[in-house]
């Protein structure tokens, strides 16, 4: 077994490293958060990531991409989450719910025409799934349907939660296809909605505690037009093609959440050199030196399960096993770590001026999203041979 990065791979990170350090990490971070009119990154933050040429990274060259592979994009969505989860999500929908989904399921038709454009960072995507009916019993909770109409198909319905969709250029939306099914796995269809000049689609960002700077959105669909050319794989077999980017999304969540518990464990280091009590530093004390270890301890491991589980996937691989134990541990490991860090920095910990309760807020959103930690500990369980437990 191998764990070394590459050579590039080694680069990559330790440029994305020192760009987070430089551009995002710290007032940047926090004005994204603390400004409630902030709901995503603004166009000079766009820009500047477009500039590093990372939409690209994991697009094969034919569509204009570099070329490189899934552990890139793992790579940096841990490093942009260690400054902000905010701009690892603003990186992550598109080239997931975007590049990632149109490779998995595309036909060439819509391979040239999107990746190039998401390659150049020119269009933004988002991931329209979850109803106010339900959001983990997807099979059962979707009532959006799409009916078709010559060349196009109408959309009615609604969404709930969907990051970024104010933002969206399209959104990769799964609807009901056929009412009449008897097996629900067989009645929803996947499409790369349109978002502009589309009048039968409103957004509205939603408030939030966490990950401020990434809004979740409601959206309506009223008539809605979709070409029917944009239906992502075949006609009533979305739900098939949706399970493969499920997977990659809890993996990058795993990303997310990794990526927050290294900044934690950073911050509170930093923290117990400089404060003093009794005459010595904090992290002279047995008490803090444990909560830095079992945090430092736990990253590992998240780290493991998270790389193993892109590795997999990146492979063509089963990986839905380690996928969402990747999401499960990680997500909780981040919540442990930025609980251990408001330990660790008492009264400054809660105070908008240090970043831990940022953390602590943005890894608890995690813990129940896209999928709630319950629900991916019953699937685990499913997977050694347990019955449904729903």
């Amino acid at each position: 077994m191998d764990f070394e990065f590459t050579n590039d791979q080694k680069l990559l990170r330790s440029s994305i490293r020192e760009f987070v350090d430089k551009e995002i990490k710290g007032d940047y971070a926090r004005d994204l958060d603390q400004d409630p009119e902030k709901m995503f990154i603004d166009d000079d933050m766009w820009q500047k990531i477009k500039d590093l040429g990372i939409f690209a990274a994991s697009v094969p060259e034919e569509y204009g991409g570099i070329g490189g592979s899934f552990i890139d994009d793992v790579i940096i969505t841990e490093e942009f989450a260690r400054g902000s989860c905010a701009v690892a999500m603003a990186f992550g929908a598109t080239t997931g719910f975007g590049a990632r989904s149109i490779l998995f399921s595309g036909t060439e038709e819509q391979k040239r025409y999107f990746l190039p454009k998401i390659a150049e960072g020119e269009i933004k995507f988002a991931m329209a799934v979850t109803e106010p009916a339900g959001g983990t019993d997807i099979l059962g909770s979707i009532s959006t349907t799409a009916r078709p109409d010559g060349d196009d198909f109408i959309v009615n319905g609604q969404k709930i939660f969907i990051t970024e969709a104010h933002v969206a250029d399209y959104l990769l939306a799964l609807v009901r296809t056929d009412e009449t099914a008897i097996k629900k796995s067989r009645s929803l269809s996947t499409f790369l909605i349109p978002v502009r000049d589309n009048p039968g689609i409103e957004i509205i960002p939603l408030k939030k505690i966490s990950i401020k700077g990434a809004s979740a959105c409601e959206i309506f669909f009223s008539n809605a037009r979709v070409p029917a050319k944009n239906m992502l794989g075949e006609l009533n077999r979305g739900w098939y093609e949706l399970v493969k980017t499920l997977n990659h999304e809890r993996i990058m969540v795993a990303c997310l959440t990794n990526g927050l518990g290294q900044a934690a464990l950073e911050d509170m280091i930093a923290y117990a050199k400089k404060r003093e009590a009794f005459g010595r530093p904090i992290g002279q004390y047995q008490a803090i030196q444990h909560k830095v270890a079992d945090t430092a301890l736990e990253l590992e491991l998240a780290k493991m399960i998270t790389y193993k589980a892109a590795w997999l996937l990146q492979a063509g691989k089963p990986c839905h096993l380690e996928a969402a134990m990747a999401k499960l541990y990680s997500s909780e490991m981040a919540f442990r770590a930025s609980t251990r860090g408001l330990d660790v920095l008492g009264g400054y910990g809660v105070t908008i001026d240090y970043d831990m309760q940022r953390y602590f807020l943005d890894s608890r959103q995690c813990t129940f999203s896209p999928i709630s930690n319950e629900m991916s500990r019953n699937f685990i369980a499913e997977q050694f041979g347990l019955p449904k437990s729903y």
